[in-house]
């Protein structure tokens, strides 16, 4: 059995209300945190758009040693706190997981994300218009997935208020995944992970996932079949028995 706690760190625009029903399907004995994200929900933006940035704002809520759970955006999160950290994480769970979310060209391309021009139009769209560009967002993630509607329910009850107060935050937190690429680094992460990808994810592909699996030098890919970009709101128990199961190795 683990002793480490395991932390959950959800994605962009959200906050750590919609790990609920994961944390409820896994064991009584696995102890979890859920912080916010820098600029969510509560908590307090970070100073820039760097991904170290957002790390090291989460840092001093951790625990001396733990498992991440990452998705989405917080799966780049917590690549980077492996990488910079590595003291501090025994082992990584990736859900939804990319080292660079946009699509490049040029001399290293990256086939497998978001058009670029999609993601600019996206992140002026919510300077404009927050909320409803929140909307879309959710709407995107529950594509691909066989309990579309539920999933879809779940992410807007776990939003963060887009309000003048919080818009500042959640776009820094957009900016940052236009511009993180961790290719060149995840050879460097040598923690055990898991990953764990929805084969209709259409807001990352599957591809991004078994690059990854590929590329890490300990790790292993779960593909949960009819699951969008969040496989752990439409299957939870699935996901709960397979972090459980690495918990327990």
């Amino acid at each position: 059995m683990s002793a480490q706690p395991l932390v959950l760190l959800h994605g962009w625009g959200l906050s750590p209300s919609v790990w609920s029903g994961l944390r409820e399907a896994l064991p009584s004995h696995v102890v979890t945190l859920a912080p916010a994200l820098p600029g969510h929900d509560e908590a307090l933006p970070a100073p820039s758009a760097d991904l170290a940035a957002w790390s090291d704002a989460l840092l001093p809520a951790l625990p001396e040693r733990a498992v991440l759970c990452g998705w989405s955006i917080g799966s780049l999160i917590a690549l980077d706190l492996a990488r910079r950290h590595p003291e501090r994480v025994a082992r990584l769970i990736l859900i939804g997981a990319t080292p660079c979310f946009v699509a490049r060209s040029g001399d290293a391309p990256w086939p497998h994300g978001l058009d670029a021009a999609t993601v600019a139009a996206f992140n002026a769209s919510f300077a404009t218009d927050p909320a409803g560009t929140q909307k879309k967002f959710i709407a995107l993630q529950s594509l691909g997935d066989t309990h579309r509607r539920a999933v879809a329910a779940s992410l807007a009850a776990a939003l963060t208020d887009a309000g003048p107060g919080r818009a500042p935050g959640l776009s820094c937190g957009l900016e940052l995944l236009a511009n993180t690429d961790l290719r060149a680094l995840v050879p460097e992460i040598r923690q055990p992970t898991r990953l764990i990808h929805g084969a209709g994810d259409a807001l990352m592909p599957l591809a991004a996932a078994q690059w990854l699996a590929q590329q890490l030098p300990d790790a292993r890919l779960t593909r949960l079949d009819d699951c969008g970009h969040a496989p752990f709101l439409s299957r939870p128990q699935d996901c709960a028995a397979l972090i459980a199961e690495d918990l327990d190795d």
